[in-house]
C-alpha cells in the first residue's frame, strides 16, 4: 500500500485548500474525491455565473492560505481552485468513495472504492450534503423505519438482509452478525471490491455460519409483508426480513464521521479543538464539515492553514 503523511478527504475548496498548504510544508499529500469533479457543491448546486463571496455569514473575511480567492461566479471560483491544482502539481483521484477508515498502532488504513492507503493525518473536508445510493426498484414508504443505508437503527436478534458488495456491507455483516441472523445479498457471483481483511473475515464467517451468503442474485421488488420487507428475488424466490441494510455506495456526512469514529455534537457537527484535531487523534476537519450551517470558502482555507500549522509543529 501506498502511505502518505497526509490523506484529504474531498476535493471542495477546503480540501484543496488543506492539500496546498500541505504541498508547501513538503508533505506527501493524496486528495481523495468521491466524485467527478471537484468543487462539486459548486458544480451540482449553483447556477450559471452565480455569485460567491468571499466571505459571508459574519464569517471571517481574511485569506491567512496561499490560495488567491477573491469574490467572484461559480466559473472562475472553479477556475481558481484548477489552477492552485496545476500549479502545485497536485493531483486527486476521482471516483474513490473511503469505504473504511480504520486505526493501527502509528497509522491509518483508508481503504476506498478503488485502493487501499496509509497515512499518518487524515483532514475530512467534505460538504454538508450527501446521500446513500438507492436501488432502482421502489422502496414502500410504510418500510421507512426498517430499510436503511447504515446500521445505526438496528436493535438485536433481528433477521437482517445486508445488501452489496463493498467493503462497507462486508463489515455491516460481519460486525451485526454477533447478535443478529444475517444474510449478505450481492449481485454478482464473487466479491470483487474488498480489501483483504473483510474478504477473509466475510470468507470465514460465511464458513463457519455466521452469517449467509446469498451472491449471484439480485433483488427485484419489496413488499410491505404486515410490516416486515418481503424481498423478491431475480432467482425467483422470496423471503421475509425483519430489517434491510443497503451498502450500495453514497454516505450521508454523519455517516461517513461515525465510520471515523468522530464523535458529533446533538447538531450532527463533529467534536474538535482549537486545531480542528478531532476526538480521533491525527483525524482533523475542515470546511464545512465543522460547521452547523456551512462556512465561506475563506473559512475553509484558513482551517488549513491552522491545520498544517500544529501538524507541522
Amino acid at each position: 500500500m501506498k502511505h502518505f503523511d497526509i490523506i484529504i478527504v474531498g476535493a471542495g475548496p477546503a480540501g484543496i485548500g488543506c492539500a496546498v498548504e500541505a504541498k508547501l510544508a513538503n508533505k506527501e499529500v493524496l486528495l481523495l474525491e468521491k466524485t467527478n469533479s471537484i468543487c462539486q457543491t459548486l458544480v451540482q448546486y449553483y447556477k450559471e455565473g452565480k455569485r460567491v463571496d468571499k466571505a459571508y455569514k459574519g464569517c471571517e473575511g481574511t485569506n491567512y492560505g496561499h490560495i488567491p480567492f477573491e469574490d467572484g461566479t461559480k466559473e472562475s471560483t472553479i477556475e481558481t481552485f484548477e489552477k492552485a491544482l496545476k500549479e502545485h502539481n497536485i493531483g486527486v483521484e476521482f471516483g474513490s468513495e473511503v469505504e473504511s477508515i480504520k486505526q493501527e498502532s502509528d497509522h491509518f488504513i483508508v481503504n476506498t472504492s478503488k485502493e487501499s492507503y496509509t497515512c499518518k493525518n487524515i483532514i475530512v473536508a467534505i460538504g454538508r450534503m450527501g446521500k446513500p445510493n438507492k436501488p432502482d426498484y421502489k422502496l414502500p414508504l410504510t418500510l421507512t423505519k426498517i430499510i436503511n443505508f447504515n446500521a445505526n437503527s438496528v436493535l438485536g436478534q433481528e433477521k437482517i438482509i445486508v445488501v452489496g458488495g463493498g467493503n462497507s456491507a462486508a463489515e455491516y455483516a460481519v460486525d451485526l452478525a454477533k447478535n443478529n441472523e444475517i444474510t449478505l445479498c450481492y449481485r454478482k457471483d464473487k466479491f470483487t471490491r474488498l480489501n483483504d481483511i473483510n474478504l477473509n473475515d466475510v470468507e470465514n464467517g460465511a464458513k463457519n455460519g455466521d452469517f449467509k451468503l446469498k451472491l449471484g442474485i439480485d433483488i427485484t421488488s419489496v413488499e410491505d409483508e404486515n410490516s416486515k420487507a418481503k424481498l423478491h428475488f431475480s432467482d425467483g424466490s422470496s423471503e421475509i426480513y425483519d430489517r434491510v441494510i443497503y451498502a450500495i455506495g453514497g454516505s450521508t456526512p454523519l455517516d461517513f464521521l461515525q465510520k471515523c469514529g468522530i464523535e458529533v455534537d446533538e447538531k450532527g457537527v463533529p467534536v474538535f479543538d482549537e486545531h480542528k484535531q478531532s476526538n480521533v487523534s491525527r483525524i482533523f476537519v475542515a470546511g464545512d464539515i465543522a460547521t452547523k450551517n456551512g462556512a465561506s470558502i475563506v473559512t475553509g482555507l484558513n482551517d488549513a492553514v491552522a491545520i498544517m500549522k500544529y501538524i507541522n509543529s
